[in-house]
């Protein structure tokens, strides 16, 4: 099977089972997705659903969240991972988001990586989700699939990135993410990967090696 065989059967299988692909962090704006993205690093997205209602209660707009400080954030945030440094993150970047865009959020990889606790991957997922652009993001769900099915071995989310992205067409590249982040969260876990119940088991080359 060739590389771009691999791509092409892969994409059918989930644009067939999953075709409308999408966040399940729960958001009503640019500004929440952003808050909500933050707050996902390595924490599961259910815990950051249970955190955000409240937060957004408080502080509903950049403006807001900019006249907080750290410590009044924490406390809507101390059960998150490494909730001191989001707390102090959330508060920067409200802070540069009112002095510097006018408390939008800005559409581009330069831009969105400037801001505070916003890395590559959170500014991908903005990218696509907010502004429907061909962008790629590799969490861990990603990375972890990419090179279990070959779909793209690299030793880095930046190397799994770049393959996946010169691979997939940019008409498929946001639902991408989202089909494989949730192969990884719900099928290719982990540990204890249900290989037995995948349905892209006959392109992955994981699965070839355990079935021998």
């Amino acid at each position: 099977m060739t590389i771009k065989e691999r791509y092409e059967a892969v994409i059918s299988y989930f644009e067939k089972e999953m075709p409308n692909p999408t966040t399940e962090l729960v958001f009503h704006n640019p500004f929440e997705i952003l808050v909500a993205v933050i707050l996902s690093a390595q924490c599961t997205d259910k815990r950051v659903n249970t955190v955000t209602p409240a937060l957004f209660e408080a502080y509903p707009t950049a403006e807001a969240m900019a006249r907080a400080t750290a410590e009044d954030i924490l406390r809507f945030i101390s059960s998150v991972s490494y909730p001191n440094s989001k707390a102090r993150h959330l508060q920067a970047m409200a802070t540069m988001l009112v002095d510097e865009f006018g408390g939008k959020v800005p559409d581009s990889m330069e831009e969105l990586t400037r801001l505070p606790g916003v890395g590559r991957k959170t500014a991908n997922v903005m990218l696509g989700v907010v502004f429907h652009k061909a962008a790629i993001a590799v969490d861990t769900h990603v990375f972890r699939v990419a090179n279990r099915t070959g779909l793209a071995v690299g030793k880095t989310p930046l190397e799994v990135e770049k393959i996946l992205t010169r691979h997939i067409p940019a008409r498929y590249r946001y639902p991408a993410h989202h089909w494989l982040l949730l192969h990884g969260r719900y099928v290719c876990k982990a540990t204890r990967p249900l290989c037995f119940d995948c349905g892209i088991q006959q392109w992955c080359k994981y699965y070839s090696k355990i079935k021998k």
